[in-house]
């Protein structure tokens, strides 16, 4: 079959991130959530930069062509400037429309020049209290070295001049101490108003007293920001440890070159002109103009000050622990799907705190990506080694932008006597596994689970996941496998070869999946009945999107609910059956990974781990589990088919990036997967167990 083009990668991403700003333009959507939806597009795009935008320039000095890249990188960059821009004008639009919002909600945001007599003497007595010392302003004209910006921080740029020398002005660089004091204060106000200003703006107000003794009185100043490239490149010195160049590269990132600068517009041309030459940017580089305000990220935190409050609602607790039965006692006799965040994260934390606790658990492994800041995973871990246990911990030190976080708990966990995994040479561990072994009457029983998300309890309350807590003795059999593979590397792959039940990246996963695929190909080639189902987060994969091709030109029916990431094109006149591709960006972020194969009637559901990218399938450690109790498949199927029927908040994946919502016909129902999922998930619990149970 020839080759069908694919949509580039980096421009699938961003199409992605524009239906996050769709959800802060949807008026339907709390005002709260809106501006949260503005923080999350805001940092998701830093991050892009910081990442993608970095490589591409990256590969672009040094000559190379992608092979899985259709278009060469300096043509994608051009792209990528074009739509960044495009998409910064409608963020402005969007958020000139939330402010006047706010205001008929009574809640304003001022400047340093719309406060009263009694907010002002707030604002001084508030900076010099808590600001002053964190502020420490440089005077560009008396360093001898341009200074490292910082990342994630925004600078003020300083204009200084006196009235009657217009020649006599000088320039000062301020950092905003957004880590030490928040970027937001909230001011005296009266009647149900609610005042808020921000950092960089109780700074601007008090430039006088900052730069008292220059003798200056006119002040302008702009917000600016620079991302810089975020890549840690690990090198090959076989005499440098691990620890050491991730240590290594968390330093050089903080030195990286600049890949964008955001400013104000309205900047002082001298100032501006200033910036870019020492940054040594030119205006081929992604130089973006904007608004006063930037760093949007900090309005994830906007403070809560609104009458409406969210959707969101409490998780439930499964019904298989309703009867207050340990965790441990259920999953012994049954298999049981957590399905976050409409079920509650803590069954996993009591699953591990039971083992902790329990004189026959003699062992525990687990992997960890990503940890919430006071983990209570880690607090059962340790109390588990307190008590005697062997706890072994995968912690992968290379997961981006968690690196400093997860050195740390490396440092904790060793302390405790844990023993710590770093991983494999040129492999990060993406791969959600726990094995737990107790020893009962002289024979070692073992359980845990396989899941798609990280064990992290702040984001299991907004991400969609599925967790399998298991004690199926074949699934354990590969769990052990994996963790033998992790604990020897040098061995070599050998014990993934090894694993009979489930998928694992780099060694099975995608050719089993060829070969799943290709069983539902001949079956509609038999004029069978063939159907495949997956759930991602990103499809870029090209060896996978176009054996996709293949089943659907071959009248296999392809569905598909992918979140970020598309690179497939979906219409084509020679596909016997149509590809159906929908993304869905609501309240939580559809964090799943999940496959479904007709297989000639008797179906194969899988959860897993990994995207179908290539850095997922050849270059990390991943992990699918078959689902094979009947009644979590329908479930399963269950959840999936309300989510393909969603028609509020599904958009279909389409090769023009529209980003067309799904509609309704004027009579038909409206379906919101999110809240659909919860209220079929809560009904099942109230007809199991009788009563509503929430955590």
């Amino acid at each position: 079959m020839s080759k069908h083009k694919i949509i580039p990668r980096d421009i699938s991403w961003l199409s992605f991130n524009a239906r996050v700003l769709q959800e802060a333009n949807d008026h339907s959507v709390p005002l709260k959530s809106r501006i949260r939806f503005l923080g999350i597009f805001s940092n998701n795009l830093d991050e892009f930069f910081r990442v993608r935008v970095a490589t591409l320039k990256r590969m672009t000095m040094l000559g190379i062509k992608n092979m899985h890249l259709e278009e060469n990188p300096q043509k994608i960059l051009e792209d990528i400037q074009t739509i960044v821009l495009q998409q910064q004008n409608e963020f402005n639009r969007i958020w000139e429309g939330i402010l006047e919002e706010l205001e008929n909600e009574k809640i304003f945001i001022v400047n340093e020049k719309q406060l009263d007599i009694e907010q002002q003497h707030f604002v001084k007595k508030y900076f010099e209290e808590e600001v002053r010392s964190n502020v420490i302003p440089l005077l560009v004209e008396s360093i001898p070295q341009f200074p490292y910006l910082r990342e994630k921080s925004i600078y003020l740029g300083v204009v200084m001049r006196k009235h009657d020398d217009a020649y006599d002005q000088k320039y000062a660089l301020i950092e905003v101490p957004t880590r030490a004091v928040g970027r937001f204060l909230q001011l005296p106000s009266n009647n149900g108003e609610h005042y808020i200003i921000l950092l960089e703006d109780i700074i601007r107000f008090n430039l006088p007293s900052i730069f008292s003794y220059f003798g200056f009185d006119h002040f302008d100043s702009h917000i600016f920001k620079v991302t810089k490239d975020a890549e840690i490149d690990i090198d090959n010195d076989i005499s440098t440890s691990l620890i050491q160049k991730i240590e290594k590269g968390i330093k050089n990132r903080r030195k990286g070159k600049p890949v964008r600068f955001v400013y104000d517009k309205e900047m002082d041309a001298g100032m501006l002109e200033y910036l870019i030459r020492k940054l040594n940017l030119t205006r081929k580089d992604n130089i973006i103009p904007g608004g006063r305000i930037h760093n949007f990220r900090h309005f994830m935190d906007f403070p809560d000050v609104f009458n409406s409050k969210s959707l969101r609602r409490n998780a439930i607790l499964h019904p298989a622990f309703s009867n207050k039965l340990r965790v441990t006692d259920v999953i012994l006799e049954r298999d049981v799907m957590l399905n976050f965040p409409y079920h509650s994260f803590n069954s996993v934390i009591d699953l591990l705190r039971e083992a902790a606790m329990d004189i026959q658990v003699t062992v525990i492994k687990i992997t960890a990506y990503r940890l919430a800041p006071n983990s209570k995973i880690i607090n059962a871990l340790i109390n588990a080694a307190r008590n005697g246990k062997e706890v072994v911990v995968m912690l992968e030190l290379r997961a981006r932008f968690d690196e400093e976080a997860n050195l740390m708990w490396k440092g904790r966990l060793e302390e405790e006597g844990i023993k710590v995994l770093l991983g494999v040479d040129n492999m990060k561990v993406h791969a959600k596994v726990c094995i737990i072994k107790k020893r009962v009457a002289n024979q070692v029983v073992q359980y845990g689970f396989v899941s798609t998300g990280n064990l992290n309890e702040q984001t299991a309350r907004v991400y969609g996941d599925h967790c399998l807590l298991t004690s199926n003795h074949h699934v354990m059999s590969d769990i052990n496998r994996i963790f033998n593979y992790l604990e020897n590397p040098k061995a070599g792959n050998e014990p993934l070869k090894l694993c009979q039940t489930l998928m694992v990246c780099p060694t099975n996963m995608r050719q089993e999946l060829n070969v799943l695929i290709n069983k539902e190909i001949k079956n509609a080639k038999s004029k069978k009945r063939a159907a495949i189902t997956i759930k991602l987060n990103s499809l870029s994969d090209t060896i996978l999107i176009e054996k996709l091709y293949e089943a659907a030109h071959a009248g296999v029916e392809v569905k598909m609910i992918v979140r970020g990431i598309f690179c497939a094109i979906v219409e084509n006149l020679k596909f016997k059956k149509p590809i159906k591709a929908i993304s869905i960006i609501d309240e939580y972020l559809e964090h799943a990974r999940v496959m479904i194969f007709h297989n000639d009637g008797k179906e194969k559901v899988y959860i897993s781990s990994a995207d179908w990218m290539v850095r997922n399938l050849d270059h990390r450690v991943e992990a699918a589990v078959q689902v094979t109790d009947k009644d979590i498949i329908e479930e399963l199927k269950d959840i999936i088919s309300i989510q393909l029927s969603d028609n509020v908040k599904a958009r279909w994946l389409d090769k023009e990036l529209s980003n067309r919502y799904v509609s309704s016909a004027n009579d038909e129902k409206k379906i919101r997967s999110q809240i659909e999922i919860y209220n079929y998930l809560y009904q099942k619990t109230v007809q199991l167990t009788k009563v509503p149970i929430e955590t």
